[in-house]
């Protein structure tokens, strides 16, 4: 770890500091309960405020709702884009992009040769090739812009991927299922390794046989498949980032014992569900092989809870649905935070220290974490391919209720980041002060609308009409305050016509124990979203209130894997 470089302890035992601390804590749950019970007490009070507020926030929730269902099809689109891309081709030509030109050359004249060649009534085959011309064009354009840097583009063979994959009593089968997908990765195995991080805490009579069965099963595939088994040491909570900082540290000697550069080592850490594109790992090296300041930036695939997505319920599969589609959305955006699944350097995680052991959220945290150690110069690149993970699943539906929420309870502690991001980033003198707003409008802004849009939308908003007295029932606004807001939800709704045809066109293949008939089921599930929505609010709220109480959660909760058998 870099001496110099110091993150706010969110646990720290220094008076003063934990005064801010506890300052910062409190904004969110703050924020969030002044909005709710300020409406219940303006519509006794000042009905009209009450009631020019809830207009005021109606047609900025439109507005956000249209954005993101606009910009989460644009991030649909790329990704199909993506897909159709060689990034393995690509991979291993980029290092000399003068020759790769000539090649896209010579391939956008035979895609040109073969159009004027073929029949103008074959229409499908002409708009694929054309396609396909557009894409080599846009492909050229990159590799040329990139002549110009071209001593500063390292050669693939250089570089070696870590997939760390921390396990806390997970089922071998769940685990065997990520692996697999990296064997089916078209980049070198032997210039892969598999981590494989096991907590101490779980019994041994499952620990040892699934880590046998594993080795086993996957021995001499890759480079290297390493096990370590976490002790949870004082000062550390039981949580990912304790395992996971434990493996990195272990890493880091086997390393030293070969002379191996951190540089050259892209850590990917993963959930041990993930599923990886098989292209991800190439397209994952480009990026990294291409850009300058490669150790400022995070690599980030898409999260789709595809690996199940037929076999939960529907109140589940709207709550993982609507989340791909936000992260969809933030992958359109320059300003994405890492989440679940990502790969950085494993140079600028040894620096940073790795991750905090006294926090949850350490998918997000680490991003802040490098933020503040790069003096603000720090972003997330999107690799536009999908990861897949599990949905929520349990042995009834009560149950896979619970754990969804527990899930999504977990997911929203992450504003747990915004008092250690806010310690780090206000003293910083070198990151400018736009930056510091914008930062501290979106980690509020975010959570803020988790937690109090439903409530408002669903329920709070009707409040003046209820208790705003006879007075107020007769004004011109509590007239049309129904029929303003019923407006603004119908136009609302019309996100709704871009987020079900994109659902039901992502859906992984339908498994063959379910009848097509479960389509119908996909589609219609989706007037449920209203309840959903609201329940979802629940989880933030609780997160927040915790917050606000100084009532932390004492460790990472692990949602439980669980898949049906194909034959069932």
């Amino acid at each position: 770890m870099d001496s110099n470089f110091h993150f706010p302890d969110p646990k720290t035992k220094i008076a003063k500091e934990r005064r801010v601390q506890r300052a910062f804590e409190t904004v969110p749950g703050l924020l969030v309960w002044t909005t709710l019970l300020g409406i219940v007490v303006f519509s006794f009070l000042a009905p009209v405020w009450a009631a020019v507020f809830v207009i005021i926030f109606d047609i900025y929730w439109i507005h956000k709702a249209l954005y993101i269902s606009l910009f989460a099809f644009v991030g649909q689109r790329d990704v199909v884009e993506h897909k159709r891309i060689n990034w393995w081709e690509r991979c291993q030509n980029i290092s000399h992009p003068n020759e790769y030109g000539d090649i896209l050359r010579k391939r956008i004249g035979h895609l040109k040769d073969g159009l004027r060649e073929m029949p103008l009534w074959h229409f499908r085959e002409r708009h694929i090739v054309k396609k396909e011309i557009r894409r080599t064009k846009k492909i050229l354009a990159e590799t040329l812009r990139l002549i110009s840097i071209q001593e500063q583009i390292w050669d693939w063979r250089d570089v070696l991927h870590v997939v760390l994959l921390p396990t806390a009593g997970e089922p071998p089968e769940i685990i065997e299922t990520a692996i697999l997908s990296l064997v089916g990765s078209n980049f070198p195995k032997e210039q892969m390794i598999v981590l494989l991080a096991t907590e101490e805490r779980e019994s041994p009579e499952t620990r040892l046989p699934k880590v046998e069965y594993l080795k086993k099963k996957f021995e001499g595939v890759f480079r290297d498949f390493l096990v370590t088994t976490h002790i949870v040491a004082e000062g550390e909570m039981k949580c990912k980032a304790s395992n996971a900082g434990f493996a990195a540290r272990e890493l880091m000697k086997y390393l030293d014992a070969r002379g191996i550069d951190y540089t050259r080592v892209i850590f990917s850490n993963f959930d041990c569900d993930s599923v990886a594109h098989p292209e991800y790992f190439a397209a994952l090296t480009y990026h990294y092989i291409i850009d300058p300041k490669r150790l400022q930036r995070a690599y980030q695939p898409l999260p789709m809870y595809h690996n199940n997505i037929w076999d939960t319920n529907a109140f589940v599969r709207l709550v993982v649905t609507g989340s791909s589609f936000w992260h969809l959305y933030q992958s359109t955006r320059q300003r994405m935070v890492t989440f679940s699944s990502h790969s950085e350097a494993f140079d600028t995680l040894v620096k940073v220290g790795f991750w905090p052991v006294n926090m949850i959220s350490e998918d997000s945290v680490i991003y802040w974490k490098c933020l503040a150690y790069f003096h603000g110069d720090y972003r997330v690149q999107t690799i536009h391919l999908p990861i897949s993970l599990d949905a929520v699943l349990a042995e009834t539906y009560w149950k896979t209720l619970k754990n969804q929420y527990k899930q999504k309870r977990r997911w929203a502690y992450g504003i747990e980041n915004f008092p250690v991001a806010m310690r780090a980033i206000w003293p910083d003198k070198l990151i400018a002060l736009k930056t510091k707003l914008r930062i501290t409008f979106e980690m509020l802004e975010g959570h803020y609308s988790w937690a109090t849009t439903s409530f408002i939308l669903t329920f709070l908003g009707w409040l003046p009409l209820v208790f705003g007295g006879e007075v107020f029932r007769e004004s011109v606004l509590a007239h049309n305050l129904p029929f303003v807001t019923r407006t603004l939800m119908n136009i609302g709704m019309l996100g709704m016509f871009i987020s079900i045809p994109m659902s039901l066109f992502s859906l992984p293949p339908r498994p063959k124990r379910y009848h097509w008939s479960r389509y119908f089921l996909m589609f219609f599930q989706w007037l449920l979203m209203p309840l959903v929505g609201f329940l979802s609010a629940l989880p933030a709220v609780d997160s927040q209130t915790r917050l606000l109480f100084g009532k932390y959660f004492g460790e990472f909760w692990v949602t439980e894997k669980m898949r049906k058998p194909h034959g069932g």
